[in-house]
């Protein structure tokens, strides 16, 4: 056969078997331990284990963002696959691309609390913020700790003082946030964190003290971090996104049943000089929940559509997740 039919063969091959061949995730992460479950994946190779067993050699591509808007601008770039952040940037993401790229979430990375710790002793609740503070965030108006302090702002003075608090939040990464909380002496006298960065700050600081907890406000235990990618990636690479989400079950039972273990792979995968056992306490922690279904995010959402920071109300959870099976019952 001469060269020009062989190219034209083989053309006819791809265009028949699908122009987009799987096997390549971009990820994205961010800074604190609700991101263990992807740090044990990577450290144990849990996706290309289980991309073998779907068919599929894969390609893991890992990134480190700060921030839900740097995230969601990475994703609609098509710079990532997978995007990892609150679900306040999840329903901005979703609420902006509906009847277009469709990003939807994928999986959960957990439940952890969240504290707002501040080191201003005059502080005693979101009501004794003034001018001189200023609450440091990784995204003003979009990370998961900005609507939830919005959510707070709402309980206290109505829904439509729910943005009071915003000129005074900053946005900065959590290392950068918590050294200032911890140094003190700074423009930053709050920090709304993360594990482990919430517990270094109480525990470097001894003005440093906690004025709200995420729990309390949303009414129980609620995901901190969730997964989500686009509908077209998602369409292309069904056994990728598949492999993706039995790695991520795999490894929250890991860290579920290994607190010491998860550990070592936290300090590992991060480079961190975190006290050990400071992980291994949070992660026994009774209120630390690995577990790859979301919970109790709907708040937050129908809050978002209620105040007007998004156009479409969901009624559930599945309206901004993909139908994925090992999700089983979310909130």
């Amino acid at each position: 056969m001469k060269p020009l039919k062989i190219a034209a063969a083989a053309l006819a091959l791809v265009l028949a078997s699908g122009a987009h061949a799987e096997g390549t995730i971009r990820i994205a992460q961010q800074f604190g331990m609700p991101f263990l479950i992807l740090n044990i994946a990577q450290e144990q190779k849990l996706i290309e284990k289980y991309g073998k067993q779907n068919g599929v050699d894969v390609k893991v591509e890992w990134t480190q963002l700060s921030g839900g808007a740097a995230i969601n601008d990475a994703l609609l770039s098509n710079a990532i696959d997978i995007a990892g952040a609150g679900v306040g940037p999840l329903i901005t993401v979703w609420d902006r691309t509906k009847g277009r790229q469709n990003v939807k979430g994928v999986a959960s990375l957990g439940a952890f609390p969240y504290y707002l710790v501040t080191n201003n002793p005059k502080v005693k609740s979101i009501a004794d913020f003034t001018d001189k503070d200023r609450i440091a965030l990784p995204a003003v108006t979009v990370s998961v700790q900005s609507r939830i302090l919005q959510y707070a702002a709402a309980q206290q003075w109505g829904d439509k003082e729910f943005a009071r608090l915003d000129k005074f939040t900053q946005t900065l990464p959590h290392p950068d946030a918590a050294a200032a909380i911890i140094a003190g002496g700074t423009e930053i006298t709050a920090h709304f964190a993360t594990p482990p960065f919430q517990e270094q700050e109480l525990g470097q600081n001894p003005n440093a003290h906690v004025i709200l907890k995420s729990y309390e406000v949303l009414g129980g235990p609620s995901s901190a971090t969730l997964l989500y990618a686009t509908e077209k990636y998602r369409q292309a690479n069904p056994k990728t996104v598949r492999a993706f989400v039995q790695a991520l079950a795999e490894a929250a039972d890991y860290a579920a049943k290994n607190p010491e273990g998860a550990a070592d792979i936290y300090l590992k995968v991060n480079k961190s000089r975190i006290d050990r056992d400071l992980l291994v306490k949070i992660f026994r922690n009774p209120e630390v929940q690995f577990c790859i279904a979301p919970q109790n995010t709907l708040k937050i959402a129908q809050f978002m559509h209620r105040v007007g920071a998004v156009k479409n109300r969901p009624a559930t959870w599945r309206d901004y997740f993909f139908d994925e099976p090992l999700l089983g019952q979310g909130g």
